[in-house]
């Protein structure tokens, strides 16, 4: 956890720094002295008398009380350091930017493991080791530059990697991103990401702190306190945005359901996202440009209008608008025609906007206008105006930067030419504002923004289920695949409607049965994981006959112990499943069923519990949300049915834990009802 004395230490001691600014050390402590420290500075030097005009200490033991100690120094002789430091020196705060920890080895990672605990047998906060170091108002103490001018008004960034936070604010200083606190956490041994972010939450003041959160994460730790406190930010008015690096391997168990395969541990990260209210990011670029949308006024609606002056640009901003969700509405009536008088002829006012590569200040202020006072179904504008290099385009700019502050709509502006118009975009930027260089950037990073939502509710409700035969039934398996019969019992106990089975391995049994049955049935194989893949799906069973036969067929194939026989149902085939990644909520999937589950990928996820709300809107986020709704001549579904089973599913997985994967697979549905066909549960204790 963060104390006073690593945000606004009254002394700070760098251990191994240098008169070699080229070293990590040496460039530590100028760092520290261009910042303007105010406190007393320590060094700690063996073979120096004076570094960097500062009087050098031996060792540690000579040097008096000390808040923040800052080791740049060979990982070995750090456990040393640090213990003197803590017992005798009463140092409460540590920043190790030294490598060969846990990063690099077991041997390294016992020694990490000796430093935390050091630093926590006197309640202190450690930062690394293997960082860059930390930025404050009250000191820069990292050994890397360039140094952002610090800005509370700005973006308080978080990083698992220091090179990363390096790239994320060189880049974002020459867009005109401003920075506030810089945290690089690197092997995160005792202060992660999500300390950090409890602690902005806790001691959170819009007066005082930034009102934007970067994260950039390689490890999510504690998945639960990353949630709580970034949901808490968000409804305090913060914005946040974030990268998850590492997301796409596979987990380490080998998945055999439906669900298993389609999960990844990047889709739980989104849903985590989804929950929290964090814009998912895949790129330092696309971070930035998200951070520099949260510094303009907020986009209200999915209506944008395009002005340019640049055809191409505009059509590669408009498909990337289009892709993402945002719409591109056209422009026409009386008020258009209107408009067009002011342009130059061949204009276009249709949207996009193109006023052409000879469009004046004037025009362009007059486009805005029309789109801000005029076109009532626009909600935002995106300028995009470069230079070829033939004039000054400072009085456009002069122009963008007035309306900026005078509409009430947002506007983003686009301006590409960062060599023909660097002295305009640089003073655009130096007025304090924000440059996207990039239309097709800015056009996902929007979508992006505008299709984050609202952190969920803390509190959801779940439906009424008996929780009793529930635990029942997962008390007395053993790990792995429930049988049929617990299954159905499972179903059953969480009130989830299914389709009535017969289930026997002994042919004459079964086809006694099977005459109580309406024809046409289904019969399917027992036993296989898959049953499509084994050919174990027999449809369009019309009599007893050809049930004896299927019977047969069935039983003939490998790992075979029964014959499952249902009614033949019509409908549309839907899916709901289950996912667990270690340490994470439950990932709850829904979308199309079938075949069309592996072939069409199109599924939303979300982390359990489950609100009506967000079910929703998982249903609403699906590709073929319209087959739900009914298309032509083919029926739709009961949304709200479906929404139902969403919710107790999730509600389920809230009663037993243990259940790690789950299909229901097909789930058949129609304008009245929805059943569950196909079900199949795993449980393993061993996932956390």
């Amino acid at each position: 956890m963060l104390n006073k004395e690593i945000l606004s230490p009254q002394s700070i001691v760098v251990v191994g720094a240098s008169n070699d600014v080229k070293k990590p050390g040496g460039k530590m402590l100028k760092n520290i002295l261009d910042g303007g420290f105010k406190g007393d500075l320590f060094v700690v030097n063996l073979k120096e008398e004076k570094v960097q005009g500062i009087a050098t200490h031996a060792s540690v033991k000579s040097l008096p009380e000390t808040d923040l100690a800052i080791l740049a120094i060979p990982a070995p002789y750090c456990l040393e350091v640090v213990t003197i430091l803590a017992q005798q020196k009463r140092t409460r705060a540590f920043i190790i930017i030294s490598a060969g920890f846990g990063e690099a080895d077991p041997a390294g990672a016992a020694l990490e493991k000796q430093i935390t605990d050091v630093v926590n047998s006197v309640n202190g906060c450690l930062i690394g080791p293997n960082c860059i170091g930390v930025i404050t108002q009250n000191y820069k103490g990292v050994f890397t530059s360039p140094i952002p001018t610090f800005d509370p008004g700005g973006c308080d960034l978080i990083s698992g990697s220091g090179a990363t936070a390096v790239f994320i604010i060189e880049a974002g200083m020459a867009l005109g991103v401003t920075f506030a606190n810089v945290f690089s956490v690197g092997n995160g041994a005792q202060t992660s990401t999500e300390d950090i972010l409890e602690y902005m939450d806790l001691h959170f003041d819009p007066s005082r702190d930034a009102p934007v959160k970067l994260l950039y994460l390689e490890t999510i730790k504690d998945p639960a306190k990353l949630q709580k406190h970034a949901t808490s930010l968000r409804k305090k008015g913060v914005k946040i945005a974030a990268i998850k690096a590492g997301s796409t391997a596979e987990g380490s168990r080998a998945a055999t359901s439906h669900t298993g395969a389609l999960a990844s541990s990047d889709m739980t990260v989104r849903a985590l996202f989804r929950k929290a209210g964090i814009v998912y990011c895949s790129s330092r670029e696309e971070l930035l440009s998200v951070a520099s949308i949260f510094k303009y006024k907020p986009l209200q609606g999915k209506n944008i209008a395009i002005i340019t002056h640049a055809g191409g640009s505009a059509v590669m901003l408009a498909d990337a608008l289009a892709n993402g969700g945002l719409n591109i509405p056209p422009i026409q009536g009386p008020d258009a025609e209107k408009l067009k008088t002011y342009l130059h002829p061949g204009s276009s006012v249709a949207n996009p906007i193109d006023f052409l590569a000879t469009g004046t200040a004037e025009q362009l202020g007059i486009i805005i206008d029309y789109c801000e006072h005029k076109f009532d179904h626009i909600d935002a504008m995106v300028v995009v105006f470069g230079s070829p290099g033939l004039f000054d385009v400072e009085h456009v700019y002069n122009v963008l930067r007035v309306k900026l502050d005078l509409c009430k709509k947002p506007i983003f502006p686009v301006l590409p030419s960062v060599i023909n118009a660097q002295k305009e975009i640089q003073s655009f930027i130096a007025q304090g504002h924000i440059n996207f260089p990039d239309e097709v950037v800015l056009g996902k990073a929007l979508t992006q923004v505008y299709k984050t939502p609202q952190p969920a509710s803390e509190e959801v409700r779940l439906p009424a289920m008996d929780s009793e035969s529930i635990r029942a039934i997962i008390d007395r398996n053993k790990d792995g695949y429930l049988n049929i019969k617990d299954t159905e019992a499972l179903m059953y106990a969480a009130k989830i409607p299914q389709i009535t089975m017969l289930v026997e391995n002994q042919k004459d049994v079964l086809l006694s049965e099977v005459k109580k049955l309406d024809f046409p049935v289904v019969m399917k194989v027992v036993g296989p994981l898959h049953k499509t893949d084994a050919k174990g799906v027999l449809l369009n069973i019309t009599s007893l006959e050809e049930a004896s036969e299927a019977f047969d067929q069935l039983m003939r194939i490998e790992a075979a112990t029964a014959v499952m026989v249902q009614p033949q149902l019509t409908g549309l085939e839907l899916f709901v499943g289950v996912s667990k990644e270690p340490y994470f909520p439950h990932t709850i999937l829904c979308g199309l069923g079938g075949i069309f589950i592996e072939i069409l990928n199109d599924f939303a996820a979300g982390l359990a519990p489950i609100s009506e709300r967000e079910a929703k809107a998982m249903l609403r986020s699906l590709r073929g949300y319209k087959l739900l709704l009914g298309v032509r001549s083919t029926e739709g579904i009961d949304e709200t049915v479906f929404i139902d089973i969403i919710k107790r599913i999730a509600g389920l997985v809230q009663i037993a834990p243990e259940i790690t994967e789950m299909d229901i697979n097909p789930l058949i549905g129609t304008n009245t009802t929805l059943l569950a066909v196909d079900v199949r549960v795993k449980i393993d204790r061993s996932i956390p």
